[in-house]
């Protein structure tokens, strides 16, 4: 039976160096040997003079054998945040190359943040919290930014969880709480700002080449991406329908795809009202095809051509709206609010809640899977809506 240099009984794996020092000996969850060192082996012992303070060697074994009850140090509790990032991401397959290209960003991010080289079992709550402060402060993130990361590292925290690595996940919190949500709602503009905008369009005579797209990107409220993969079998002019079943993309490093619409709600058959039906019918009768039609995995007939002869995607007309915004504003006092691709989808939903348009019927034109997305919209409607909805209630009473 081993004692100590105070004839205290050392118990299995506990053993005192002749510098007086302690050791605990255990093996890991990788079969390897580790030891732990301390200069006391109970809490109530002295430092030896000229040595630090430390925490005694049973206190460590303590907690080492808390950790292990609980589940907190076992198989694959050594790994690293970001190890443990890419293994989550190894697993998520069939997802979209934008998805893919996210969970790449969150990669790069963490090979360059000593967060990321941390083990997982090390990361308290506190820790996780305080690395998205740092990163909306310090980094100078957005929120919407620290968003996407959180919304890739907190899955992968949770599947350690699922596979008993770890017991808590500690990013399961609410991120509003932590950061500051400096994030702008893209917001509608109005009818009156909707028309003067599609007014400069029409009769600027640079930008009026691009009025009739514009005007379906108002007047329908279908996605950028939707938009830009319409071909000339999608525009039915005969029975006056729009169909939307795929959206093109141009992925970063220039290939361009196909690639089914956002939900299987985003499949749909949209009507046209007679303003777009015009448009359409102006679109493929002054559409001007290069002398090779480009097919995208199987699918030809685009409606726009860039330079290149190549069909045009969601970062053309993006540009084209920064542009025509720009124009107006210099010639114009009264500022333009931003317009882009996306305030069309946002200013076509709300006028729509606006006419009183059933939210079941705006969900199915929006294309949205979850309802609650589209009464999102009906929240956004002022005093003048309430007012006009009692008058109207008033009037058939």
């Amino acid at each position: 039976m081993r004692r100590d240099h105070k004839n205290r009984i050392l118990r299995n794996g506990e053993s005192q160096r002749k510098d007086g020092r302690y050791r605990y000996t255990y093996v890991d969850e990788n079969g390897d040997s580790r030891d732990i060192y301390s200069w006391k082996l109970e809490a109530t012992d002295k430092i030896p003079v000229g040595k630090r303070d430390c925490i005694s060697l049973r206190e460590q074994i303590r907690e080492l054998n808390r950790k292990k009850a609980l589940g907190l140090i076992n198989q694959g509790g050594s790994i690293s945040v970001l190890e443990l990032t890419r293994r989550y991401v190894a697993t998520k397959t069939g997802v979209t190359h934008n998805t893919e290209a996210g969970y790449q960003t969150v990669i790069n991010i963490l090979e360059k943040e000593s967060f990321g080289m941390r083990r997982i079992d090390s990361i308290k709550v506190s820790d996780a919290k305080l690395w998205l402060i740092k990163l909306q402060k310090k980094d100078g993130r957005s929120y919407s930014s620290i968003h996407s990361i959180r919304g890739v590292v907190r899955p992968a925290f949770q599947m350690a969880v699922d596979d008993d690595l770890l017991v808590k996940n500690p990013f399961d919190f609410q991120l509003a709480t932590v950061i500051i949500n400096d994030s702008i709602m893209r917001e509608a503009i109005s009818r009156s700002d909707e028309r003067k905008f599609l007014d400069f369009v029409k009769k600027d005579e640079h930008f009026c080449q691009y009025y009739d797209g514009i005007v379906l990107l108002f007047k329908t409220g279908m996605r950028i991406s939707e938009f830009t993969g319409l071909t000339i079998r999608d525009i039915d002019l005969k029975n006056r329908e729009i169909n939307i079943d795929h959206q093109l993309q141009r992925k970063r490093d220039g290939t361009y795809v196909i690639v089914p619409t956002k939900t299987n709600a985003g499949t749909r058959v949209l009507p046209m009202s007679m303003e777009v039906y015009q448009s359409c019918k102006h679109i493929i009768e002054n559409r001007q095809p290069p002398r090779v039609e480009p097919i995208i995995e199987g699918v030809s007939g685009f409606l726009f051509f860039d330079k290149n002869d190549m069909p045009m995607v969601s970062l053309h007309w993006e540009h084209y709206f920064k542009h025509i915004c720009q124009k107006y504003n210099k010639i114009y006092k009264v500022q333009m609010p931003k317009v882009t691709p996306h305030v069309c989808r946002h200013t076509y939903c709300s006028n729509m809640a606006r006419s009183g348009m059933n939210p079941k019927t705006l969900q199915y034109l929006m294309g949205h899977s979850d309802i609650g997305v589209t009464l999102n919209t009906y929240t956004h409607l002022g005093l003048e809506d309430a007012k006009e909805e009692i008058r109207k209630i008033a009037h058939v009473l």
